[in-house]
């Protein structure tokens, strides 16, 4: 992923990328290239002539373009990129929501609020990119990305769902069996039934034995005798591709 920033000030400049070293220091999972710029007419060409990024963190009052030119030129490109504007007045907010920025940070810029804005802007960016998995749950229906399942558990004829940060989503009662319920996210090169219970992300398998898989987070899962042969096969033709 590509970050971009804009401001005319250096000193400003200087303290959003040291802010943005420190982001990076703390989610190394949100990876991305910074690139930044003290001139916004530059900055206008670039996004002219298509040369786009993920994240624009824009300083509003500038010289010659303002960050409002900058952002209606991204929506022009017909350019879905998360916009954040820093600045040091209030009075341009509501021409930010006019080209749908996610976020309006007054200077000095706040290390927490800019790190929140971040998170959004990660996840946004994701949620349009990546498959998402459907879980019924007691509280509605939770959508997450399909490379952060660690593994799926059928228990007690409900779905639980461990995520690689440790959270844990429970689904409602499944009526179908395990196999039905797990669809097309079964289907995924990267997903495989270890056991009647477990269907595991190949990605985050840290030891694969003839009866167990030891997970990244440390767990060990049961691969049945029956299945035993067929996960051997199937890890290491994973393996073997991805690395290729």
């Amino acid at each position: 992923m590509k970050i971009t920033v804009c401001d005319d000030s250096i000193k400003d400049l200087l303290e959003i990328d040291k802010l943005l070293a420190k982001y990076k220091l703390f989610h190394p999972d949100n990876d991305f290239k910074l690139e930044k710029i003290s001139d916004p007419s530059r900055l206008y060409q670039m996004i002219s002539e298509g040369n786009l990024t993920d994240i624009y963190i824009l300083d509003m009052i500038m010289p010659r373009r303002t960050g409002i030119d900058l952002g209606r030129q991204i929506r022009m490109a017909g350019c879905d990129s998360v916009i954040i504007y820093i600045t040091s007045s209030e009075d341009y907010a509501l021409d930010a929501y006019g080209v749908h920025a996610v976020r309006y940070l007054l200077k000095p810029i706040d290390e927490s609020k800019l790190f929140e804005a971040l998170d959004y802007a990660f996840s946004y960016i994701n949620a349009q990119t990546e498959p998402m998995y459907l879980i019924k749950t007691k509280d509605g229906l939770l959508q997450r990305p399909y490379s952060k399942i660690e593994y799926i558990e059928s228990a007690n004829r409900k779905l639980e769902v461990h995520l690689t940060n440790g959270e844990i989503v429970q689904s409602l009662f499944i009526r179908k069996s395990f196999e039905e319920e797990l669809g097309e996210i079964a289907a995924q090169k990267n997903f495989l039934q270890i056991h009647k219970s477990f269907l595991v992300n190949l990605d985050y398998i840290k030891q694969l034995a003839p009866d167990s898989a030891v997970m990244e987070s440390g767990i060990r899962l049961p691969v049945s005798k029956a299945r035993s042969a067929i996960v051997k096969r199937e890890y290491l033709i994973y393996v073997s591709d991805k690395y290729r």
